[in-house]
C-alpha cells in the first residue's frame, strides 16, 4: 500500500492505529467478499464500487464540514486533470484486483501488495532522484529476483501482481500532488469515475445483461460495493495522518498477509515450488527493507 506523508507532530496516536488497523484488516478480508461476487463482470462490479462509493464519502465530508476544499479542486483545471490520472489509476487497480480474485488468483493480489512498497522506493529514485540505501538495494533485487524466478516456472510474467503493484504505486506517487486532503480527493476521484460507469452500467441495463435488480442477492451485494469500497479507504486516510512514517510502514504488511493466507487456506489456490522460493525471497526483501523502520519504533519507544 502507499506511503502516506508524515503527522505534524510525528508521533502514533490510539486513533489513528485504530483507523489504520481498521483498514488494512478490511482490506485483508476483502478477498471473502470479492469471492461473492466473483459470477459478476469485474468491470460491472468496479462500476457499482464507484457510484454507490459517491455518497457514502459525500456524506462524510458533510459531517465533516470540508466540503469547501472539493469546491475549489471541481473550479481548477489543473486540480482536476491530475484526479483524472489518479481515478484512471485506481479504477485499474481495482478492476484487476477484481478480477484477479474471480479467477482463482488471489495469490497473485498478495503478491502485487507484497512488492509494492519496494516499487515505490524503484520509483523515487527513478523518478524523484533519492537515493536508495544498500539495504534498500538489496531488498528491490530480491524482489525483482522472485518475479523472475515466477516468469521462468510460469513461462510468463505474473502479470496481474505486477500490474497491481505498477498502477498502486503510480496511484500513490501521484496522490501526493492532488492538493487536496484525502478524504476530499476520493471523493473527487469517484465523482470522476462516476460518469463513465453510470453510463457502463445503463448500457448494461439496456443490453439486458446487467446484474443489478435482476436477483435480491445480487442487487444486495453490488449496494455493498460502495461500503467495501469507501470504508477502508476514508479508515486509511485519517488513519496515516494521525500515525508516523515508520508505523503506518510496517502496518502495510497486513492487508497481503491477510490475503494470501485467505488464498491459501480458504481458497485452496495452488502453492507450488516456484511459489514456494518467490515468497520467501520477498517476505525475506520486506524484512531488510523494515530494518530502519524497526530501529525507528525503538528509538522512539
Amino acid at each position: 500500500m502507499a506511503t502516506p506523508p508524515k503527522t505534524p507532530d510525528n508521533v502514533d496516536t490510539p486513533q489513528g492505529f485504530a483507523f489504520a488497523l481498521g483498514a488494512y484488516v478490511f482490506w485483508g478480508f476483502l478477498p471473502l467478499f470479492m469471492k461473492m461476487v466473483a459470477h459478476i463482470p469485474a468491470a460491472e462490479v468496479v462500476a457499482h464500487r464507484v457510484i454507490w462509493s459517491v455518497p457514502i464519502a459525500g456524506a462524510v465530508l458533510l459531517v465533516m464540514r470540508r466540503t469547501d476544499a472539493l469546491v475549489a479542486a471541481l473550479k481548477s483545471p489543473r486540480t482536476l486533470m491530475m484526479a483524472c490520472v489518479t481515478a484512471a489509476l485506481v479504477s485499474v487497480n481495482w478492476g484487476i484486483y477484481v478480477w484477479s480474485i474471480s479467477v482463482d488468483r488471489a495469490l497473485d493480489a498478495a503478491l502485487g501488495y507484497y512488492i509494492n512498497p519496494l516499487f515505490s522506493i524503484a520509483l523515487a529514485a527513478a523518478l524523484l532522484g533519492e537515493k536508495l540505501t544498500r539495504l534498500q538495494w538489496v531488498a528491490v533485487a530480491m524482489a525483482a529476483g522472485a518475479v523472475g524466478v515466477l516468469w521462468l516456472d510460469a513461462g510468463k510474467l505474473p502479470w496481474p501482481a505486477l500490474a497491481l503493484t505498477v498502477s498502486w504505486g503510480f496511484y500513490a506517487f501521484f496522490k501526493k500532488s492532488l492538493p487536496v486532503g484525502p478524504n476530499q480527493g476520493f471523493l473527487l476521484e469517484v465523482l470522476i469515475l462516476s460518469v463513465p460507469a453510470a453510463i457502463y452500467l445503463i448500457w448494461l441495463a439496456a443490453q439486458g445483461e446487467g446484474h443489478f435488480l435482476r436477483s435480491t442477492e445480487d442487487t444486495w451485494l453490488l449496494l455493498v460495493c460502495g461500503v467495501v469500497t469507501a470504508l477502508p479507504l476514508l479508515l486509511y486516510a485519517n488513519g496515516a495522518k494521525l500515525l508516523r512514517l515508520s508505523t503506518i510502514g510496517i502496518m502495510q504488511y497486513i492487508a497481503p498477509t491477510m490475503i494470501f493466507l485467505i488464498a491459501v487456506l480458504v481458497f485452496k489456490e495452488p502453492f507450488g515450488q516456484a511459489r514456494m522460493i518467490a515468497f520467501p525471497m520477498i517476505w525475506a526483501a520486506l524484512v531488510i527493507y523494515s530494518i530502519p523502520m524497526l530501529r525507528e519504533l525503538r528509538k522512539a519507544r
